[in-house]
């Protein structure tokens, strides 16, 4: 059953908050990194994969990711059940941060603008941009096209990596997890496109005669 609340963005709210308490605890004791900071090598502290996508490494970093998430996930949680939405967000979140650390490893004899490999990364701006994606690609608009007329997967992918890659060039700036929002929007595009979040059944699919 579709929860219309929004009340899972409340939730993810108040984690946000109840992290970035224990974060200020944790670091009087230096042990911040070893529990919110997702760095390299990943298996040495694995839980971070989980526990970074919910920790901001300041009350403005949370703010500005409490505001997208309202913004881009209320509509998204009135469309799907609480369960889905949570494992969503956490799995968009990790899959984001882990790409960061492993593609900025592979990356690092290259001068490419979010690409330190000995960074750590941490904050929900890679769950936001998969909220964001997802919320672009299953809408009416969007699934209303795509009804109309079947487009090929690889177009879709095509075109949902141009895009991703230009909205995560706008928000380039120094110490922005760049691949970390390229791997949660594409994420977020494709979720969309499949609309693996949404209760209620896809519109039929029309052919196009040749």
């Amino acid at each position: 059953m579709v929860d219309r609340s929004g009340s899972p963005i409340l939730e993810v709210l108040l984690l946000f908050i109840l992290v970035y308490v224990a974060q200020v605890v944790t670091a009087l004791a230096d042990l911040l990194g070893a529990l919110f900071i997702l760095s390299p090598p990943i298996t040495e502290n694995p839980w971070t994969v989980v526990t970074s996508v919910y920790a901001h490494g300041s009350v403005g970093h949370l703010v500005s990711n409490a505001i997208a998430l309202v913004l881009f996930g209320w509509p998204v949680a009135r469309a799907t059940t609480r369960a889905r939405f949570h494992l969503f967000f956490i799995v968009s979140g990790a899959l984001a941060g882990v790409s960061q650390i492993v593609v900025s490893g592979a990356l690092s004899g290259f001068p490419v603008i979010g690409a330190d490999a000995t960074a750590g990364v941490l904050g929900a701006s890679g769950a936001v941009f998969a909220l964001l994606g997802y919320l672009l690609a299953s809408n009416r608009l969007s699934t209303g096209v795509a009804g109309f007329v079947r487009i090929p997967f690889w177009l879709s992918m095509l075109v949902f990596t141009i895009v991703a890659a230009a909205v995560t060039l706008l928000t380039a700036s120094p110490g922005v997890a760049l691949i970390a929002h390229f791997t949660g929007l594409l994420f977020g595009l494709l979720a969309g496109r499949m609309r693996v979040l949404n209760v209620e059944p896809a519109p039929p699919r029309a052919e196009v005669a040749g």
